[in-house]
């Protein structure tokens, strides 16, 4: 689940459906709202607001019939005027961009370091280390682990099969993908350059193309693949911009992902199957590529300052964001996840952010011990549940780091796993890309279309589990920063017992055939919600309630 691949697959979701159609052809008593109440919320039939569609996953179920975590109803009614701890939440992810406008005065800062000297001032073992780490190096392009295991035959034969089996399904996907996008963008600039040439003007709309009337069947034939691509975009050059993006992400993957001639090591210098080399990368964790968003975007999430002016506001107030740069633009290794988590312990983080994952992990052990010692210094991870639309808890379907080995217990009660939903409440609200499990996934949280901030002061929308775990991790800043002494288990079960439920089916993978009850699809049977997070927090913390 690299960065690029969570951007493009949240962007070209909808129009990948055409083309593949075009080619065939505060002072409350409550704790929780009753399920009764939630069941009987009218769907939400209007269109979203603008406002709406940038802030959905901090509003308030009953109020605004929007799932979201009832974030804004929380500050509003039970923190006010609160002042609470600062909690330092790690962002072990791609570059962050830490001079954005929204997050610069967010960015934790390591005091014991002096900037750019190239000594390790605090003898931690990281030189340089001001805002946290970078365990890329200058590299950025990756192979996915799949693509490693057969290049340096890192697993018995078995793994090595299914490796082979996965290599090749998703690289003839890819071919096919890549050559289809390259015949509907033809189609789509002939077309476009034939209605422009007939309407004797290059920027035309919607209804210009409508009221087109000929008999020549070409012109026909133009008139109806623009129409239906209005059906995606509101002009036909963005629809361009969609392909031409689509083009170079699946050659990204044949290029990179799939391409077992590539190394991205080589820039960084190091063995990563050796977890005792680890003198390499380096103090800046900024990202190296215009297209590294995905650790700013997750950022945001966590902590964009709140009610600046700016463009986004983060879940958390009281929150310094630590960046570890440690996921490529392919698949993360076993051994930067496992130093980057223990960097984030060692240096401050009572919360780490892990929004990326991957079917194979050759070096599995390294990361659960690493999630051991977290456990032992009492920091919570909260981790994506992957993109893929499948059930966890089934063997086929392995998604690392995990807490447990298939439907094993857990190995700690540090790590809480997420999925994502969408904005519309209803049968559809679970992300149709969201992976489930009634074993492997802890809650559900926000993570489709979510508004945040990108590098060079910018400002967008992504979808991914990717989105949904930083939702999570600012509600664990928020419980943590206003009642310090709970443990990470006690937050973790806060998260996951204070939430909302429903009664109403939901879908899975965007599947007819797979309506399930909310409540089967993770172990919680809950959606995340701040404001029943702080009130449970607050009965914990003062003995009222046990865990």
């Amino acid at each position: 689940m690299n960065p690029k691949t969570i951007k493009y697959a949240s962007r070209l979701s909808s129009l990948s459906a055409a083309l593949l159609l075009m080619m065939s052809c505060g002072g409350t008593a409550i704790v929780s709202t009753p399920v009764e109440n939630i069941d009987n919320v009218p769907l939400k039939t209007a269109e979203l607001t603008q406002a709406e569609k940038e802030n959905w996953g901090h509003l308030d179920l009953i109020t605004d019939t929007i799932p979201g975590m009832s974030v804004d109803k929380a500050y509003n009614e039970i923190i006010g005027n609160k002042k609470g701890e600062t909690v330092v939440v790690a962002v072990l992810d791609s570059g962050v961009d830490l001079d954005h406008e929204d997050l610069d005065g967010v960015i934790w800062t390591n005091t014991d370091e002096k900037p750019g000297n190239g000594v390790d001032d605090d003898n931690n073992g990281y030189v340089d280390d001001v805002h946290g780490y970078n365990f890329l190096g200058e590299s950025y392009n990756e192979q996915l682990e799949y693509t490693r295991i057969l290049k340096l035959k890192l697993a018995d034969a078995s793994t090595r099969a299914l490796a082979q089996a996965k290599l090749d399904e998703e690289k003839q996907e890819s071919l096919q993908n890549k050559s289809r996008y390259e015949q509907i963008l033809q189609a789509v600039r002939e077309a476009d350059k034939a209605v422009a040439q007939h309407l004797g003007k290059e920027d035309y709309t919607e209804e210009d193309v409508y009221n087109i009337e000929t008999e020549e069947q070409t012109l026909q034939q133009h008139k109806a693949v623009l129409l239906q691509m209005y059906n995606f975009k509101d002009s036909i050059p963005e629809v361009i911009e969609e392909l031409e993006n689509g083009i170079a992400y699946f050659s990204e993957r044949l290029d990179y992902h799939f391409n077992l001639d590539f190394d991205g090591r080589t820039a960084v210098g190091d063995d990563p199957y050796d977890i005792t080399d680890t003198d390499y990368g380096n103090g800046n964790p900024m990202p190296r590529d215009e297209d590294e968003t995905h650790g700013t975007h997750v950022a945001g999430i966590i902590a964009a300052e709140r009610n600046n002016g700016q463009g986004a506001n983060g879940v958390a107030q009281n929150v310094k964001i630590m960046a570890i740069r440690a996921v490529p633009n392919g698949d993360e290794y076993d051994k930067d996840i496992a130093l980057g988590i223990r960097y984030a312990v060692d240096n401050g983080a009572k919360i780490i952010n892990a929004s990326f994952g991957k079917s194979f992990s050759p070096n599995a052990e390294w990361v659960y011990d690493a999630i051991k010692y977290a456990a032992e210094k009492d920091v919570l991870i909260v981790h994506a549940a992957g993109n893929d639309g499948l059930d966890l808890d089934k063997p086929e379907n392995p998604n690392f780091p995990n807490d447990q080995k298939g439907t094993a217990p857990e190995i700690a009660d540090n790590v809480i796993t997420v999925g994502a939903l969408e904005s519309k409440y209803g049968a559809d609200m679970v992300a149709t890309f969201s992976n489930y499990g009634k074993v492997n996934v802890d809650v559900f949280a926000p993570g489709g279309k979510i508004y945040s901030t990108l590098p060079g002061n910018e400002y967008d929308f992504m979808g991914g589990t990717s989105m949904a775990a930083p939702a999570v991790s600012g509600v664990a800043a928020l419980v943590w920063s206003y009642y310090p002494k709970l443990s990470a288990s006690e937050v973790k079960q806060i998260i996951m017992q204070s939430g909302l439920t429903t009664k109403s089916p939901v879908l899975v993978a965007g599947d007819q055939s797979k309506a399930t009850s909310f409540d089967g699809i993770s172990r919680s049977g809950k959606m995340v919600n701040a404001y029943n997070a702080l009130i449970m927090a607050d009965k914990v913390a003062k003995g009222k309630i046990k865990l």
